[in-house]
Parts: structure tokens; sequence; C-alpha cells
């Protein structure tokens, strides 16, 4: 059963980055886009690229657009239609609109990977069709859900990035980067592993008793501070490099 909550939105309505005014469709649309977490793969996008000796800032804007339309939206649409059993964010969206919005998102995020990977990063298409794959491999479940595990999304929403990144910035490899990666991946992997019991206990509503509260909040204060950590970590990073 889809649980109501007091925020007037089914299923994940009550969580802590979707706002509490607007339309109920443009609320959904917000909470669809799980904000702290895009915002994490954001940020390990641009940590990778910060690694460069030599920044280019139109391609930094670039793959943060791109990993935004890929997983901000079209990731994230994916994800609500291939969800078994409860939908996260109920039928606010029907599943054409979840198509449309998916696909006009992947356009967008690969024609612009298309234009650097022609004109500038070839070795970017590596990361593209590996990524490419996984948007529809974990978020849709293929071959009987055997990607939409726990490591899997480490890799392709914690390592991949910060590789797509450095790649961007130097269209080539190293072992900084991989390091980098690892790293950004386990970080993914504790949030991920934070969030499956976060929202087991979130889906039960109010049927929750004290001690299952409790742990409900300890949940989601480290899912806040792993989120918006890594948030400032990148911000803060690209700050200090376009500073100096």
């Amino acid at each position: 059963m889809v649980d109501s909550t007091d925020s007037g939105l089914p299923g994940r309505g009550s969580e802590w980055f979707v706002p509490k005014w607007g339309p109920v469709k443009f609320r959904t649309f917000i909470g669809l886009l799980f904000l702290p977490y895009t915002g994490m793969v954001l940020s390990f996008a641009v940590i990778g690229s910060l690694l460069a000796e030599r920044i280019h800032y139109e391609r930094l804007l670039a793959i943060i657009l791109i990993y935004f339309f890929g997983l901000g939206i079209a990731a994230h649409a994916l994800d609500a239609l291939g969800s078994k059993g409860v939908k996260p964010w109920g039928t606010v969206f029907s599943r054409s609109q979840l198509w449309l919005l998916a696909t006009l998102s992947l356009v967008c995020a690969y024609g612009i990977a298309i234009y650097y990977m022609i004109r500038h990063v070839p070795l970017l298409w590596i990361v593209a069709i590996l990524e490419g794959f996984f948007v529809f491999a974990y978020n849709l479940e293929w071959f009987a859900g055997m990607f939409h595990t726990d490591r899997w999304f480490a890799f392709s929403w914690g390592g991949l990035p910060v590789l797509a990144g450095y790649v961007m910035q130097t269209n080539g490899i190293s072992l900084p980067a991989l390091i980098l990666a690892v790293s950004m991946g386990l970080f993914s992997s504790v949030e991920i592993t934070a969030s499956r019991p976060y929202k087991e206990l979130k889906r039960r509503g109010t049927d929750l008793n004290g001690t299952e509260q409790a742990l409900l909040q300890r949940y989601e204060t480290l899912l806040k501070c792993i989120s918006l950590g890594v948030i400032l970590l990148g911000g803060g990073l690209l700050f200090w490099r376009a500073a100096g």
C-alpha cells in the first residue's frame, strides 16, 4: 500500500528534500529529482574535473549538465518506472510522462556529451556507454535485477562520475583519478546502504514505534550529512581552484 503523508503527496512526499509548498506535480517533480543525491553525483563529477592540472570551465559546466539530465532527471524517471512493488511517487506522473521525461533528458545529456566526445574527448565514449547501460539496467532492473545492487550503484553513480569529470578535462586517465573514484564510490556505498532501511521505515509512515522512529531519524541525519558533506566538498574545492 502506498502511504499518504501530511504533505499531501503520495509515497515519499514527506521527505526532507521535498518542498512543502506549490502544486502537487511541482513538488513531486522536485522529489523525483532526489536533489541531495543528485547533488552528490554532480559533486563527484566536479571533484574529478578538479584533479586536472588545467580546468576548462565550459567542460566543467557541460559535465554537470550531462549528469543533471542523465541522472537527475532521466535515471530517476526510469527508476520510478522500474520500481517493483510500491512506487515512491505514486501515480502523479503517468508512465507516458515519465518515459517522455527520461527520453528528452537523455537526448539533452547525450547531445552535449557527443559534441565534446567528437571534438575534444573521445575517451569519454567509454564512460558514456557504461553510464547509458546502467541508466537502464540499474533503474529498470534488467536481467532480473542483477545490476540493481549497492555495488553497481556505487560504481555507476559514485566512481564513474569522478572518472567522467577527469576525462572531460584531460581526455586521459590517471592513478589519482582512479583512487579518488574508488573513494567516492565508497561514499556512495555508505549512502545507498543507509538509504535502503531508511526508505523501508519511511514507507510505513506513522506505523512506527518509538525505537523505529528514533532509528528513522538517525538514518535521515546520516543521509543529510553524507549528501550535504559531499556537495560542500565539491563546492569548496571548486571555489579554491577558481580563486587560485
